[in-house]
């Protein structure tokens, strides 16, 4: 065996050979079976003897799905001492919102429009994960979302590109720091690389057919801020784009990736996305899947084999160049030299931190009040409260998609939360019906239950099922067994605060007109009935916006605010021959953007400091924000801007900007943006960021479809020269 921390990977590569190259190259899961089958059927771990020569053997660069000590050290000490070479495996992880403790699903946390909050969560659960020996997460998801049929819209950032790429840049900074050697860090993926969240009708792993002015201006931008921050790998897509599976694409993994944008990490297919460009149809069969893939820029086979079955003879038949293997190999071999494996290989393994209380603050910061007549909440001290609906005291639907190292069952439910709390003067919970089903005598349960109630707290949405991976929905309505309960309790009169526990936007139009309040609470995690308490009793006030827009219609979908103009523009009264359907009313029922506290803003004019922005200076836009109902709020004044006339159609509006004021009672408070020339450029078709001098709209408003613009000109460089 040799000593890998004598050694540079450099060193390292000019004393491997094909197969041990090709083995830093192929990453595996510790769980490998499929519906009873081996997904691989090159490499199946279907023993643990066989797992270990294969480690042995140098044909494996790391597991995933495997932690804590027990599970990794053995695997690691197998490497490191008795492979011909030494080279430490790397641990990887979907680490997605959390590890053991759970934090909200990341449109959750997107709805918190805070950035360094991502980070710091992002920070404390590379350390949850690092302690159980995990070196590398399949995180942050880029993948921006405009339709809500498609599941994994619970782990996107939602519809807007810069809210998005904000939080992918902080999320990176978050689970790296700045030092992957740092034992409490990890390696993060920028993922899925490209458009996935594209994907046609929301049909999950369906095909992204985007322009390129939509795909330069719209998807790329998160993608492109995480690699900005330093992420050490990208993970593809499963969808083609272009007609390309994204892994087998060379336009967009060394075109974009490497060649325009610097990207120096390594790649990494979706689990066996390689290999399903057979089934795509771009190639016949195995070898030539490997071929495609490998040339197009695709550096390491999540779990599908194909390139331990494949490359070695493409190599040997002068198929793939050994110089374009060596330099896939040196990327793998640099991350885990970056990540300081080659000093420490057993690094991380220890006490984890305890989260508990930042996942109670972050689940507080989430949760969207969309609606509050004649302010129902908070609630008074001393209310006596019916708890009702599928979600009142259930512990199997707490922490939503891809929370897969915690456990529900640790998570505290709504009933834990409001019991015994010194601010209710009484208790009684129902569950009313089944998350998709209605209950027999479920309904008159909660009648019954109601009577004495002076307020009831609906808990509906989605079950933890109902959104993620593959749960893309055709019509993502409410289930009509919960809306029979709603229509129930609405009938006895009592004022009706709902609690969407959801992971997308649903049309949820009816519901909203049965309900006095309504709280978005998404799914939260572990601290779900603190957190929720916390809000419903005033111990904290909702600050919340909408990362993404609510329908009126399913037919609607996708819908987004940020959408290119048109010759023939919805007017307020209708109008035929028009933007508009004949049967709904234009826009969101619930725009991008919004979100109540319990008091209220009153929003100015928007003022500029100048009407003329030089090509070379700025200008500043100011807003005059009041609270006017008597409670403090905390008021996240959004920026937008429109580009009146260009070269290529722009968005009606975009968001450029926000901000974050807190405004005591009957207080006020002035939102503050500097523009320049920067902010107003935009992908020309060619990968230059262009901005072109003429007129621009700006608002300053609450949300995506409020306010009053003001205007400004940007002057053309020459006669900013003058």
């Amino acid at each position: 065996m040799s000593d890998p921390r004598k050694r540079t990977p450099e060193q390292l590569l000019a004393e491997m050979t094909i197969e041990e190259k090709v083995g830093q190259l192929s990453l595996y899961s510790a769980d490998v079976t499929w519906g009873g089958d081996p997904v691989n059927p090159v490499l199946a771990f279907d023993a643990p003897e066989k797992r270990l020569d294969d480690i042995r053997a140098g044909r494996v660069t790391g597991i995933f799905n495997a932690h804590g000590e027990a599970q990794l050290r053995p695997l690691q000490r197998v490497a490191v001492e008795e492979s011909r070479l030494g080279i430490p495996l790397i641990f990887g992880a979907d680490v997605i919102h959390g590890f053991r403790t759970a934090f909200p699903v990341p449109l959750a946390e997107a709805a918190s429009f805070d950035p360094p909050l991502a980070e710091r969560v992002a920070e404390a659960v590379a350390g949850e994960a690092a302690a159980a020996g995990i070196h590398w997460t399949f995180a942050p998801g880029a993948d921006l979302c405009r339709d809500a049929r498609w599941g994994r819209a619970v782990e996107s950032a939602g519809e807007d590109p810069l809210l998005a790429a904000l939080l992918a840049a902080a999320r990176v900074r978050g689970f790296q720091g700045g030092d992957l050697r740092d034992p409490r860090r990890v390696m993060a993926t920028v993922k899925h690389f490209a458009a996935y969240g594209a994907a046609e009708a929301g049909l999950d792993y369906n095909q992204a057919e985007v322009s390129a002015t939509t795909l330069a201006d719209a998807y790329l931008p998160p993608y492109r801020a995480g690699i900005d921050a330093g992420a050490g790998a990208v993970m593809t897509a499963f969808n083609t784009v272009d007609g390309v599976p994204a892994s087998a694409s060379r336009a967009l993994l060394t075109g974009l990736l490497r060649e325009r944008w610097g990207f120096s990490g390594f790649t990494v297919s979706d689990f066996n996305s390689d290999r399903e460009t057979i089934v795509h149809g771009l190639a016949e069969g195995p070898r030539e899947a490997a071929r495609c893939c490998f040339l197009a820029g695709l550096d390491m086979c999540m779990h599908s084999g194909l390139y331990a079955q494949e490359l070695p003879g493409l190599v040997a038949r002068g198929d793939v160049a050994e110089t374009l293997l060596d330099a896939a190999v040196l990327r793998v071999l640099r991350a885990k030299e970056a990540l300081g494996l080659f000093d420490d290989p057993y690094r991380g393994f220890g006490v984890p931190p305890p989260l508990r209380g930042l996942a109670r603050e972050t689940a507080r910061r989430c949760p969207v009040l969309v609606k509050n007549e004649d302010g129902v909440l908070p609630l008074r001290p001393g209310r006596r409260v019916a708890l009702i609906g599928p979600f009142a005291r259930e512990h199997a639907h707490l922490n939503g998609a891809w929370a897969v190292f915690a456990d529900n069952r640790e998570s505290v439910n709504l009933e834990q939360g409001f019991a015994n709390d010194p601010g209710l003067a009484a208790l009684v919970v129902e569950p009313g019906s089944a998350i998709e089903a209605p209950i027999t005598g479920g309904i008159e349960a909660a009648e019954a239950a109601v009577q004495t109630a002076d307020v009831i707290l609906l808990a509906l949405g989605e079950g933890q099922h109902m959104s993620g991976e593959s749960r893309s929905r055709v019509d993502p309505s409410m289930p009509e067994a919960q809306l029979a309960l709603a229509r129930a309790m609405r009938r006895t009169g009592k004022p009706i605060v709902t609690l969407l526990r959801i992971g997308r936007p649903l049309v949820i139009r009816e519901l909203l007109a049965l309900s006095d309040a309504l709280l978005v609470t998404w799914f939260l995690g572990s601290e779900t009935g603190h957190a929720v308490a916390d809000l419903v009793l005033g111990r904290a006030v909702p600050v919340g916006r909408l990362p993404m827009s609510f329908p009126r219609h399913v037919g609607q979908l996708p819908l987004y605010y940020a959408r290119p103009g048109t010759g023939r523009p919805a007017v307020p009264r209708g109008g035929l021959f028009t933007a508009r359907y004949i049967d709904a009313e234009p826009g969101p029922l619930l725009p991008f953007g919004l979100g109540l506290g319990y008091g209220r803003a009153e929003y100015g004019t928007v003022r500029v400091s100048q009407e003329r922005l030089d090509w070379d200076g700025s200008i500043e836009a100011t807003c005059s924000i009041a609270e006017i109902a008597g409670a403090a709020i905390e008021e996240v004044a959004q920026l937008y801007i429109h580009d009146v006339a260009a070269r290529r159609v722009r968005p009606v509006r975009e968001l450029k900007g926000f901000v974050r004021l807190v405004i005591p009672p009957y207080g006020r408070a002035e939102a503050r943006f500097v523009i320049d020339r920067a902010m107003l450029a935009f992908d020309d078709g060619e990968g230059r960021m262009l901005a072109e001098p003429g007129a621009f709209e700006i608002w300053i408003a609450p949300h995506a479809e409020a306010g009053e613009p003001a205007r400004f000109t940007l002057a053309p460089a020459v006669e900013a020269r003058r």
